[in-house]
C-alpha cells in the first residue's frame, strides 16, 4: 500500500484448486476448501454450478484477507505431459471460456478480481519458462485464444496474467500486440495485466507492451528501474500514469479506495456451504461413459474390490500454484469403509507401483 495516497495494499491468493491465503502448503499454513480441480470442472458441463464453485472461492479469498484470486487457468492442453493440465477445464476452447466465464462472475461478485491465466500457449512442460510457442494466426484466433477472449468478454475479468512463454518468438511479457492490440484494443479488456511470477521480460519492452504490474515484489524491472525509465524518457510520464491509473481503477472497482476499513476480514463461509458446494462438484465430475446394467450396485453386494494405488491416498490435487492445505483428507478406501459398514468386505489392489 502507499499510505500517503491512501492506497491500501492488496493480497493476493493461489488458485484455482482453493484460496490458498497468505502462507504456502504445509503444517502451519491456512486451511481452505479444495475443490475439484479444472479438468473435473470441465467434465461437469455446468457454468451454474462452476459459478458457485467460484463464489465459494471469492468468499474464501476474502476470508483470508486476499482481493486477488490467481485464478482461472484456460491454457489449451496439447500434450499430456504438461505438468498444469489438470488445472485447465478442457482442450476445447469453447467450454473453457463459457466455464472460465461462469467461474470469474462468481468470483467478483465477491469483490475479488479474477486473474485468467496464462496468456497464451504456455500449455507444454519442456522449457516451459523459456520455449516459444509458434502458432498460425487461424489457430491462435480459433483455438488458444478464445478462451481469454470469452473470459474477458463474457465473463469481464479484471486481470489478466501473461504467460513465461514466447509467441512466435517473443516474450509474452513483451507482446505488444497480444497485450495492447489485441486483448485492450479489440476485446475491449480495461483492467489490469500482471506477470507470472519473475515473468516480466524488461523494463521498457514490458511496459510498452502492456504490462501493469511485476510479481512479486519488490520490482526488479520495474519498481526504481522503470522510474529511471521515466528520467531518463525511455517512458513518458503519460504512459505511467495510464499504467497506475488501470490498477488503481481495480482497486476502486473492488470497493477498496473507499472502503472505511480495507483490510476488514469476513468470517469463512460455513462448514455446510464449503462441503454442499465441493461435494456437488465432485459429484457433477465424474462421468459414467456406459452402464450395462452394473449400476447401480446392488443393495445385497457383501464384497468389493477396489483397484488402483492412489485408493488408500487422498490425492486432492496436483502441486505448484494449485497446492491448499485442505480442511480434511479422506481416502477413498476409508470412505467406502464409513459408507459401507462392517458388513461389506473390501479389497483392494494398488495394480501399479507409482514410486
Amino acid at each position: 500500500g502507499v499510505e500517503r495516497m491512501g492506497i491500501p495494499p492488496l493480497g493476493v491468493t493461489d488458485g484455482p484448486n482453493g484460496a490458498r491465503g497468505t502462507t504456502l502448503p504445509g503444517p502451519e499454513a491456512q486451511r481452505t476448501t479444495c475443490v475439484p480441480c479444472g479438468s473435473a470442472l470441465g467434465a461437469t458441463w455446468d457454468p451454474d454450478l462452476v459459478r458457485s464453485v467460484g463464489a465459494l472461492l471469492g468468499a474464501e479469498a476474502r476470508a483470508k484477507g486476499c482481493h486477488v484470486l490467481l485464478a482461472p487457468t484456460v491454457n489449451i492442453p496439447r500434450s499430456p505431459l504438461a505438468g498444469r493440465n489438470f488445472e485447465c477445464y478442457s482442450e476445447d476452447p469453447l467450454l473453457s471460456g463459457t466455464l472460465a466465464a461462469a467461474f470469474i462472475d462468481g468470483v467478483q461478485a465477491q469483490d475479488v478480481a479474477t486473474t485468467v491465466k496464462h496468456f497464451v500457449g504456455n500449455d507444454a512442460e519442456f522449457e516451459r519458462y523459456t520455449m516459444s510457442s509458434v502458432i498460425d494466426e487461424r489457430t491462435l484466433r480459433e483455438i488458444y485464444l478464445v478462451p481469454f477472449e470469452l473470459a474477458v468478454t463474457k465473463g469481464r475479468a479484471l486481470g489478466v496474467m501473461t504467460g513465461y512463454n514466447r509467441l512466435n518468438g517473443m516474450w509474452c511479457s513483451e507482446h505488444r500486440e497480444l497485450l495492447t492490440d489485441i486483448l485492450r484494443g479489440e476485446w475491449g479488456f480495461d483492467g489490469f495485466v500482471l506477470t507470472d511470477w519473475f515473468g516480466v521480460a524488461s523494463t521498457v519492452g514490458s511496459h510498452v507492451a502492456g504490462v501493469d504490474l511485476e510479481m512479486p515484489g519488490p520490482g526488479r524491472a520495474y519498481g526504481a528501474a522503470l522510474a529511471d525509465a521515466v528520467r531518463n524518457g525511455s517512458v513518458t510520464e503519460a504512459d505511467l500514469d495510464e499504467q497506475v491509473g488501470r490498477l488503481l481503477s481495480v482497486y476502486d472497482r473492488l470497493g477498496l479506495l473507499a472502503a472505511d476499513n480495507p483490510g476488514e476480514v469476513p468470517p469463512r463461509p460455513t462448514p455446510e456451504r464449503r462441503t454442499t458446494v465441493a461435494r456437488k462438484a465432485a459429484v457433477a465430475s465424474i462421468v459414467l461413459l456406459k452402464n450395462t446394467g452394473l449400476l447401480p450396485l446392488s443393495a445385497e453386494v457383501n464384497r468389493v474390490a477396489v483397484v488402483g494405488p492412489n485408493a488408500d491416498r487422498a490425492v486432492l490435487m496436483g502441486g505448484g500454484s494449485a497446492g491448499v492445505e485442505p480442511d480434511h483428507r479422506t481416502s477413498p478406501l476409508d470412505a467406502l469403509r464409513t459408507k459401507l459398514g462392517d458388513g461389506v468386505a473390501i479389497v483392494h489392489e494398488p495394480g501399479v507401483d507409482l514410486s
